[in-house]
């Protein structure tokens, strides 16, 4: 697969950001740590804005796609500082980026149940996750900046949350038997895709003595909180409108 480079070193740098005080021993394991979250940020913006284009072409409110642009700019301000802290902490806001899987577009499903399959994915599922798993990491982050940082990224994502789950609320109980079928005979998938790429990002340990304050997470927790967030929030909120 071809790589692209991701370059936000410009940006990053105009955002001076102290990371004096942290345990700089952690330094080298929280460049790799700020750097994926860089690039998985970043790449959100992408998926934001083709989210917008089928919300517009599926003849959404055109406010609807004005919402998922912003978001997508939203994104790629988290890029952009997650960069600086990676340029803050001795490293390069660079990154070599496998090319991204094509947008689907769900032509197997009537338009309004393929624009809900997508969001379901995105907003239902991946931002309520991010919610959960941002808001537990700030929890156990001393006060600094890297706690401001992380609140303005939780403060976002919580708006993205909520974007699916109130379109959601509204369309579902409009939907046709059909356009009901189409969205259910997807959810398998988007759960078993959701698992597969939560577990790819997760690190499969406990974060090392003192991580949490330069924001170096316990995947093994993590683990645990991704699959309570599923049963106990994502599951229960889809099952108001679909079996699943």
């Amino acid at each position: 697969m071809n790589a692209s480079l991701l370059d936000v070193r410009g940006e990053a740098r105009a955002r001076a950001f102290d990371v004096s005080g942290y345990p700089a021993a952690l330094f080298p394991s929280a460049i790799r740590t700020w750097r994926a979250r860089m690039v998985n940020e970043h790449a959100s913006s992408a998926v934001f804005e083709a989210l917008a284009r089928q919300l517009a072409e599926a003849g959404f409110p055109p406010e609807l796609a004005d919402a998922c642009r912003g978001f997508a700019a939203e994104e790629r301000r988290h890029g952009i500082l997650c960069g600086a802290v990676v340029e803050a902490l001795g490293g390069t806001a660079t990154a070599s980026v496998p090319e991204r899987p094509e947008f689907p577009l769900h032509r197997d499903a009537p338009p309004r149940a393929a624009v809900l399959r997508n969001v379901i994915h995105i907003c239902c599922m991946s931002e309520t996750v991010a919610v959960a798993l941002i808001g537990a990491e700030r929890l156990e982050m001393p006060p600094g900046p890297l706690l401001e940082l992380l609140t303005r990224i939780y403060a976002d994502e919580v708006g993205h949350a909520r974007f699916g789950w109130r379109l959601l609320e509204q369309v579902a109980p409009e939907l046709s038997a059909a356009e009901r079928t189409a969205v259910e005979r997807y959810l398998p998938v988007a759960f078993r895709h959701l698992v597969q790429h939560e577990h790819a990002h997760l690190p499969p340990h406990d974060a090392p003595p003192q991580g949490e304050q330069l924001g170096l997470c316990s995947g093994l927790n993590a683990r645990v909180l991704l699959d309570e967030t599923i049963e106990e929030v994502i599951r229960p909120g889809l099952r108001r409108y679909f079996d699943c």
